[in-house]
């Protein structure tokens, strides 16, 4: 099975269609102003309106007002809808779209649990937790082996794995959870010359790079390398 691809916290036209070209599934639009992320209904007009046919537009949300998502709606062509923060399922599902919703792999929290809540999302994100963090994009990964085989079975929907996701460990990540898909922002974003990540600001480089490494982990005998 091939492992879609979205890349996420889009924020110029540019990086949209890098991604698009690298062969990107879907991309990421952020509406929670918490993050340098986060873009206004027009940048993500311009950001949609020149993106190719076929890669699908998903909107990321953390606990937002009712209101803020029916404005995006109502300005955007979504396919979809993110959900990032502590939102019940009945708001979730309340905007008649499909939904991806977001779990924080952390300590004391039962993942099956809460996927349970979600059994009508299109699908379920699972993300790094660190304290007083972003609630997405930090970075950090989270330990793999939490998503054990009996875990992955037990879903109710198709597991998105996202959490400090790199061109540099995304083989070893597939190989690992094989997920339905991938999510990533900050490993694809631009370095300053300290090597701090740019938040926002995404590097084709690093785009393609990690698209040559969900490739090479979706080969036949499992054992792709690591993109150089």
């Amino acid at each position: 099975m091939r492992t879609r691809v979205k890349i996420c916290g889009i924020t110029r036209v540019d990086d949209g269609v890098a991604a698009a070209r690298a062969g990107a599934d879907a991309i990421g639009l952020v509406f929670w102003p918490g993050t340098p992320r986060c873009i206004s209904l027009a940048q993500a007009q311009a950001i949609s309106a020149a993106l190719p046919p076929f890669v699908a537009r998903v909107g990321l949300f953390v606990d937002p007002d009712p209101a803020h998502v029916r404005a995006a709606l109502a300005g955007l062509a979504l396919d979809a809808l993110q959900f990032h923060g502590d939102e019940p399922a009945a708001l979730c599902r309340s905007f008649g779209r499909p939904y991806l919703k977001a779990i924080p792999v952390r300590e004391g929290v039962d993942l099956l649990e809460c996927a349970s809540q979600f059994d009508d999302a299109a699908g379920l994100l699972f993300d790094a937790f660190r304290p007083g963090d972003l609630p997405g994009g930090t970075g950090h990964a989270f330990d793999w082996s939490r998503l054990t085989a009996k875990i992955r079975a037990a879903l109710p929907v198709p597991l998105v794995l996202s959490g400090g996701l790199t061109p540099d460990n995304v083989v070893e990540a597939i190989r690992r959870v094989r997920p339905f898909a991938v999510d990533v922002s900050s490993g694809v974003e631009e370095r300053d010359a300290d090597g701090r990540v740019r938040r926002g600001r995404k590097d084709p480089a690093r785009i393609a790079a990690f698209m040559r490494g969900v490739r090479s982990a979706d080969q036949p005998d499992g054992m792709g390398d690591a993109p150089s």
